[in-house]
């Protein structure tokens, strides 16, 4: 049994102490609305539940901005990696009055930023050093590593107080290293890898998980609003990567077995349609169920989350299970049904073309 005191405060209360679990200590922004005219503060009611553990959770008691509008912060943006999550991203903090410098490996991807207003960085290091927090958001743990410690890479432009935001979702040992860099040259690390997919970056409705330095969490809040929907603080750095990998973990997982219940209803004569229809109809229905399958009917496997990454997610989570001893027979299974899918040449196609695996 536990007790519990529910506590109604505005959003300034909360840059306030709270009792912290560095483990499970959790703090959430939301917004579902996004207009785009005023910049008035935003405020919101969250309630602060307490159990009887110690531990503090602040969670959402109501998840719409009662004036919805973004006050954008002062501090230079920079971005790095525009790819289908960076883009949506950029274009939400520039459309929030977000100051934003942007840089990509493939140069001109940054064209349509300009025009909308951003500022062009020539290198990581340069944006790095000219803006006061560097957000990057690129591919995999490699791709990560080297635009920190690589060539002209972000720790070159690293000064003391200068802000360095992970949101790349890759393993938590890769953090660790990151932050430990930027940390020894006085800068100030967070992760935050996003929930989501492209179509819910470019709607500025991602879920991003925050672990790492508090009081960057803090300053990145109008950031964070711009481009998501809900915001968790997890505590320590490396505990929004282990979380953001259960989650892709599952959500593969998921993919493969709504992919294998499709085929498997072909496969003994009953109707794909009428399969999706009852599925909709009860307990798994979900907006994420009905695009799938949907795309999947019509033969769309265009990106919205990239088969190649959430293979990579499924092994890092496989290879974090391994660490911790803990079995993941379901994600190993699901990753194989994903590795077929790959030598089939789906690499850089959606998720949901896992289903090719089961009719080749």
């Amino acid at each position: 049994m536990f007790t519990r005191r529910s506590v109604t405060l505005n959003f300034a209360f909360l840059l306030q102490p709270v009792k912290d679990d560095p483990h499970f200590h959790h703090f959430l922004l939301s917004q579902s609305e996004k207009p785009a005219s005023s910049m008035e503060p935003i405020s919101k009611r969250l309630k602060i539940i307490e159990e009887d553990t110690g531990s503090t959770s602040i969670q959402a008691a109501d998840s719409t901005a009662i004036n919805g509008s973004i006050t954008p912060t002062d501090k230079r943006i920079g971005f790095l990696g525009l790819g289908l999550m960076g883009s949506g991203i950029v274009s939400n903090l520039l459309k929030m009055g977000h100051v934003v410098t942007v840089w990509n490996r493939t140069a001109e991807k940054c064209d349509l930023f300009i025009q909308e207003g951003a500022r062009l960085g020539r290198t990581p290091a340069e944006v790095a050093s000219m803006c006061d927090i560097t957000f990057s958001c690129v591919s995999d743990p490699k791709a990560a590593r080297d635009l920190v410690m690589g060539p002209s890479g972000v720790l070159q432009g690293i000064r003391p107080g200068k802000c360095y935001v992970e949101m790349s979702t890759v393993d938590p040992e890769t953090i660790t290293e990151l932050s430990q860099v930027i940390t020894s040259r006085g800068g100030r690390f967070l992760e935050a890898p996003v929930a989501g997919s492209q179509q819910l970056s470019n709607d500025g409705m991602l879920v991003i998980l925050a672990a790492g330095d508090r009081t960057v969490y803090e300053d990145c809040s109008s950031c964070f609003q711009a481009m998501g929907k809900t915001s968790f603080f997890l505590g320590e750095a490396g505990n929004a990567a282990r979380m953001m990998l259960i989650l892709n973990m599952v959500q593969g997982s998921f993919m493969a077995t709504i992919a294998e219940g499709l085929t498997l209803a072909q496969a003994t004569g009953q109707s794909q349609q009428t399969f999706l229809d009852i599925l909709c109809q009860g307990q798994m229905a979900s907006t994420f169920v009905d695009q799938k399958c949907q795309n999947i009917l019509q033969g769309n496997f265009k990106p919205d989350y990239y088969l190649k990454h959430i293979q990579k997610d499924l092994r890092l989570a496989i290879s974090m299970g391994d660490m911790a001893n803990h079995p993941t027979p379901m994600a190993a299974a699901a990753n194989e049904v994903y590795k077929r899918a790959k030598a089939l040449d789906q690499s850089d196609n959606d998720i949901s073309a896992v289903y090719r695996a089961y009719i080749h």
